[in-house]
């Protein structure tokens, strides 16, 4: 597998750390973890030169794509494995399995499946923080969306067999009731669609009472149907300190899996032919680290 880049405008840098592109695979393997990773320093403002479209038509047609996958993925049951890491010599694993459901009112929850496993060594985890990381926003670039944010063309990157372009994305104004992404997305040349996206988000009052640490994330996206990518895989890593043993390195990873569809959206084009209705939909390609 030939590793792949990512790039986030920080300070006076972008940095671009490595991932990988696979093909689909069993979702219900073990999760495999992120490979290392290369850090470049690279000019604070690019000069990519234009696309060969006009940059305000790929921003139209990757956010009408958001419109339509932001319905679809809502209308999914899917299982979701969260796993979490310590770092260092010793250290052990928090992971917990639970399923995101619509409920018959419409409303999104997340129940557990499989209650927490625990061999953490310097961290203590619970449900309660299991919540927040399941509430953690999940970026869609809607339309609707796009009048909160300003959006610079950064150039195109090449992610093994897809070819990108770059859009570094700012939050016009923080808010103070909801968090607003500052980062980057690649947008699929083919598909003009949102395939990853790296960065943080950001509120003017930060919540309390979650010792979650992690401020980056890095989510990757899947291809199903050869035409939809729904995010399902979601990584991020940073350090606790330990009053007894200084600074603990941690890294989560959030893994999507067994998407079965409940009720499509109306703007849904119908299933294929060989599509049974309820069932899975066919993961085509898999733009994910493992």
């Amino acid at each position: 597998m030939h590793r792949v880049a990512f790039i986030f405008l920080f300070c006076a840098l972008i940095l671009v750390p490595h991932a990988r592109l696979i093909a689909a695979q069993d979702e219900q393997g073990p999760i495999a973890p992120p490979p290392k990773f290369e850090v470049k320093r690279l000019p604070s403002v690019p000069h990519p030169g234009p696309p060969p479209i006009p940059e305000q038509e790929i921003i139209r047609r990757f956010a009408a794509n958001e419109d339509l996958l932001k319905k679809l993925y809502e209308s999914y049951t899917f299982t979701q494995t969260i796993r979490l890491d310590e770092l260092v010599d010793g250290g052990g694993t928090f992971t917990v399995t639970g399923e995101e459901y619509t409920r018959s009112d419409g409303g999104r929850f997340w129940r557990v499946l499989r209650p927490p496993r625990s061999t953490l060594k310097f961290v203590k985890y619970s449900l309660e923080d299991v919540r927040a990381m399941v509430t953690m926003p999940l970026f869609f670039l809607t339309t609707s969306e796009l009048g909160n944010y300003d959006l610079r063309y950064a150039g195109q990157q090449q992610l093994d067999e897809l070819q990108t372009y770059i859009f570094q994305v700012k939050p016009k104004q923080v808010s103070r009731t909801r968090p607003l992404f500052q980062g980057v997305v690649f947008v699929d040349d083919h598909d003009l669609a949102i395939v990853e996206s790296y960065g943080k988000f950001r509120i003017e009052t930060e919540a309390e009472g979650t010792k979650l640490p992690f401020s980056l994330f890095e989510t990757f996206r899947q291809n199903f149907q050869e035409k939809y990518w729904l995010p399902t895989y979601t990584r991020s890593e940073d350090d606790v300190r330990d009053p007894e043993f200084g600074e603990v390195h941690l890294r989560l990873v959030i893994r999507s899996s067994n998407f079965i569809l409940n009720a499509p959206p109306s703007a849904t084009p119908p299933s294929p032919p060989n599509t049974a209705p309820g069932s899975p939909p066919a993961a085509s390609q898999t733009h994910s680290p493992n």
